[in-house]
């Protein structure tokens, strides 16, 4: 009884609610307000006018004037820029599977046991440390028709010289060439490292089986590491469709405007010819093109299982 008692006085004496408001609770705003304003000034604000710069006639000098859709309307028919998108399109692609293609290849190869592996290693992964303006005059160099050390070395194997980027036709793919001589030591450190969490014993089995070296590749290695690939290939798409500054170092767009990205174009569009309105609608329908890229390489990616590397 006396037990009982105790426990209803004090049921009685507990508060039942706050009837105030803790004067004292945790308020976040201070810490989020300048954030906020500093994510709004470098990113928000930016967007938000060039998208109203976007349905204006604004060349450099001139009066400002509103143009509604003019802008997007001209991008329809404007060929350069199709043919800029194509140039994108291509050169995206070629600068992924070609480092994808490689840096898997040396992933393989750097896995394996041999002397001096660390060091090679680290020679392997030199290129993407350099600057891309860097990269690019000395790319230029070796690519020069008479004096570059590509023609040179290719003529011990009785080919004649060759153009490179000075041709419409090799300009693209000599560019892609420096692209992935930089970036597939990447590709390779990121195959390395899914091949480096591989479990032994499925290659254990497959070797009691009979399995060969490509059976083992097929049916353990590839879907194991794709997770892995996948990764590389979302990295890869997103800094290469962005790439401007080996482009622009090497051949400004050219020979003509065979190797005119929509960075170049938009580039040239708004800071050689003046054209700040024109080149903000090319700026705001590419931002969607790569809004685009990147939803399908994530729901491609969200498919992509890590337990075992099998699409679900």
């Amino acid at each position: 009884m006396a037990s009982a008692s105790i426990e209803t006085a004090a049921v009685a004496k507990a508060p039942k609610g706050r009837s105030k408001p803790d004067r004292f609770a945790p308020n976040y705003w201070p810490f989020v307000i300048p954030a906020l304003i500093v994510i709004s000034a470098v990113i928000v604000f930016p967007w938000v006018f060039t998208v109203w710069m976007s349905v204006n006639s604004w060349t450099l000098g001139q009066s400002q004037v509103f143009a509604g859709l003019d802008n997007y309307i001209r991008l329809a028919t404007d060929m350069r820029f199709w043919e800029s998108l194509w140039h994108t399109v291509l050169y995206t692609t070629l600068s992924v599977v070609v480092p994808l293609f490689l840096g898997t290849l040396a992933a393989l190869i750097f896995d394996a046991q041999f002397p001096l592996r660390g060091l090679i290693r680290g020679i392997f992964v030199m290129p993407m440390m350099a600057t891309p303006v860097a990269i690019a005059l000395v790319w230029t160099m070796m690519y020069h028709p008479q004096l570059g050390v590509l023609n040179y070395l290719l003529s011990f194997a009785g080919i004649g010289p060759q153009e490179w980027i000075y041709n419409q036709r090799s300009v693209i793919p000599s560019l892609v060439l420096v692209e992935s001589w930089q970036w597939t030591p990447l590709v390779m450190l990121i195959v390395l490292g899914g091949l480096a969490a591989v479990p032994r014993e499925p290659y254990e089995s497959a070797e009691i089986d009979g399995a060969n070296v490509w059976q083992k590749f097929r049916y353990l290695t590839l879907p194991m590491i794709a997770p892995f690939l996948m990764i590389a290939v979302i990295i890869r798409s997103i800094d290469a469709v962005k790439s401007f500054d080996i482009i622009y170092a090497m051949t400004q767009g050219g020979p003509g405007t065979a190797s005119e990205t929509i960075n170049i174009y938009l580039y040239n569009t708004a800071f050689a010819y003046y054209d700040i309105g024109y080149g903000s609608a090319m700026a705001v329908v590419f931002f969607i093109l790569i809004v685009l890229l990147s939803f399908v390489l994530m729901m491609i990616r969200q498919r992509v299982n890590w337990s075992d590397g099998e699409a679900r």
